[in-house]
């Protein structure tokens, strides 16, 4: 057989869909004669929370899977996000998943069950307040409720993080541990003074929430560089403007989200998957802005996670 496929239209590449559809029943653990039915590869994609980026991304990805991939059969799971997410595809209990940069460690052999398809798009940390409300900067956040994200959320790691260096860790900030949706209940019911989230523009629940009640988002720029100094050069500073949610553009603190994979996966499936994660690009947008921000060049920019083998090669074969 050879290991090259063209089809019409497209770029000649490697591991031709005959060869992963052979590599299907060994992935999937399914053993006997030709004349039985072959069960379907499953694909759990880890996410996050239902009105957030990584699950309108996750889903569509996951119909662009079931469409394109015969044999595969994909679907997402709601996650607390980012570090469950690598907790989860390293355990073998999902194929691939999001997570941000910042939830990983800084030397990937301490996580030798999970690799890299590719970097998505940055997400940007939101603080959100009520616009009448006394929270206008992150000092004012001493002695108030604060959503820091749910337990096993990137938000979390981040969050926690920029009170640390903000010397407003020690219980000096009333904290809650919520997921985005709880976050904005709280929030409108009077429960929390603010809340942090994580996510790429627009967040979908930050947006509702803008839409039916006056908020203000609290401008972090200026944290940008006591993270980096204190927990590496992964964070930048991006803009939220005012088009986004209708508020006051401030600047924020970011980092970037990468699309992750079980590293025994076999690399014929795998380079499948970052081909359409690539030539799907437009339909993945339409699913959520965030995903169109994802170009081959920034893809491969992983650290400190290396790429998967299958989606090295991918990148490698398809430079013009």
């Amino acid at each position: 057989m050879s290991r090259h496929w063209s089809a019409p239209g497209r770029r000649r590449v490697a591991a031709p869909v005959a060869l992963l559809l052979l590599l299907l029943p060994a992935l999937a653990g399914v053993a006997g004669c030709r004349d039985e039915p072959r069960e379907p590869v499953r694909i759990r994609i880890a996410t996050g929370s239902p009105t957030a980026v990584y699950h309108a991304f996750g889903q569509s990805l996951a119909a662009i899977l079931n469409r394109e991939l015969p044999g595969v059969r994909a679907s997402v799971v709601v996650t607390a996000a980012s570090a469950q997410n690598v907790r989860l595809v390293g355990a073998g209990q999902a194929e691939l998943g999001f997570t941000q940069a910042d939830v990983l460690p800084p030397r990937s052999s301490e996580h030798p069950a999970v690799l890299a398809v590719a970097r998505v798009y940055d997400d940007l940390l939101h603080l959100v307040t009520t616009a009448g409300g006394p929270v206008r900067t992150l000092a004012d956040l001493r002695g108030r409720r604060v959503s820091v994200g749910a337990d096993g959320s990137g938000t979390e790691v981040t969050a926690m993080r920029l009170l640390q260096v903000a010397h407003l860790d020690g219980g000096q900030v009333r904290q809650e541990h919520l997921g985005l949706d709880d976050s904005v209940a709280a929030l409108r019911a009077g429960r929390i003074d603010a809340f942090f989230f994580s996510g790429g523009l627009p967040v979908r629940g930050v947006a509702e929430l803008a839409g039916s009640t006056a908020v203000r988002m609290v401008d972090l720029g200026e944290w940008t560089e006591p993270l980096r100094r204190g927990y590496g050069q992964v964070y930048v500073t991006r803009d939220i403007p005012r088009s986004v949610y209708g508020t006051d553009p401030v600047s924020t603190v970011a980092n970037p989200n990468y699309l992750i994979v079980r590293a025994d996966l076999p690399e014929a499936l795998v380079r499948e998957v970052t081909r359409l994660l690539m030539e799907r690009r437009a339909e993945l947008a339409a699913a959520h802005p965030a995903a169109g921000r994802m170009s081959p060049r920034s893809a491969i920019v992983t650290t400190p996670l290396p790429l998967h083998p299958g989606a090295a090669d991918w990148y490698v074969s398809s430079k013009p």
